[in-house]
């Protein structure tokens, strides 16, 4: 956009060179930085360069040796790889199960475990389009001095006051850390950490990924900071896309049965690998950009089509979508 166009015209990098500790760090990610943390109500932010990053560099670098870390059996790849490569002990909670979580907690405690316990998990899950019971698990976290780390990924730039994600209302509690991925709603690419200064600080000189890695792009923190410029400056945005949403979701529970995920993300199951993707194969090439999803990505039995929801398509494109599906369901 402009912004993006001023900054090149005024000889804003493309590339930062290196490391933010050492050459890489340019006025860009600063300015980024401190429009986020205001934007979020956080202490702090930080400037990653992919969400997948983020996730990891979180979940090695806080949790430490004798922690125990919950994390929900559906979160992203990269909590799951970053709860691996970690140095806590983790524990795997069936799906957005507040009482599996607290389970776990006290059965290690039973057990001796005397460290920190950090609660994972994502605001808005990216295949099956559900929220996670957010109130309940920052209850739970408060009960049993925990510390959350939430991704807001599906979830920024589209719910939540001024599209600051689910976890809104608790940004700048002293427990929660949040993941807001610039490459989604955003539009643009590259993840914001925001959370208390103490833990930025720390991950500024602990966390390998931010440490050795070199910095994002600065052009992609002017990208990124005019993102959330617009988030605040335009509201009608995401007015019209939570009505789209509800009107997708009327048409495809009268249509097919399908029931409503209350979000931009609506998954179709189908459960057959094959099926699902000769349905997937034939809304495109009807002109549909639907994909279908196939384990491991989700469970097995679980084959799904993914419907993802944008200000791209109107109420006929979604209509005539739904035309379509119903059709190609019927044959395939």
């Amino acid at each position: 956009g402009d912004a993006v166009s001023t900054a090149i015209a005024r000889g804003t990098p493309v590339g930062a060179t290196g490391s933010r500790l050492l050459r890489g760090n340019a006025p860009e990610h600063e300015q980024l930085e401190a429009d986020a943390a205001a934007f979020f109500g956080a202490e702090r932010a930080l400037f990653f360069g992919s969400g997948y990053i983020a996730n990891f560099a979180l979940l090695t670098a806080l949790p430490q040796k004798g922690d125990l870390l919950v994390l929900d059996e559906l979160a992203h790849a990269s909590m799951h790889e970053g709860a691996q490569a970690g140095r806590a002990e983790f524990k795997l909670a069936a799906h957005n199960d507040v009482d599996a979580v607290e389970d776990a907690i006290t059965r290690w405690r039973a057990e001796g475990g005397m460290g920190r316990v950090w609660i994972a998990f994502e605001s808005l899950y990216s295949m099956d389009g559900d929220r996670a019971p957010m109130e309940s698990l920052v209850a739970l976290a408060d009960r049993y001095q925990a510390f959350i780390v939430v991704d807001e990924a599906h979830a920024t730039g589209v719910w939540g006051p001024d599209g600051r994600g689910l976890a809104a209302a608790y940004e700048g509690r002293d427990n929660i850390v949040t993941l807001h991925t610039c490459g989604k709603a955003l539009g643009a690419s590259g993840a914001l950490v925001t959370g208390p200064r103490t833990l930025c600080d720390y991950l500024i000189n602990r966390c390998r990924p931010f440490i050795y890695a070199t910095a994002p792009s600065p052009l992609m923190a002017v990208a990124a900071r005019e993102a959330l410029t617009i988030l605040s400056d335009e509201p009608m945005r995401r007015a019209q896309l939570h009505e789209r949403v509800a009107f997708a979701s009327r048409q495809l529970a009268e249509r097919c049965g399908v029931i409503p995920s209350g979000s931009q993300i609506q998954p179709l199951v189908i459960g057959d690998n094959s099926r699902t993707m000769a349905v997937a194969a034939g809304l495109q090439a009807r002109g549909f950009d639907i994909r279908g999803i196939r384990p491991p990505t989700v469970p097995e039995g679980t084959s799904r089509l993914r419907i993802s929801l944008t200000l791209n398509v109107d109420e006929a494109d979604i209509s005539a979508m739904v035309e379509a599906l119903v059709g190609v369901l019927a044959t395939a």
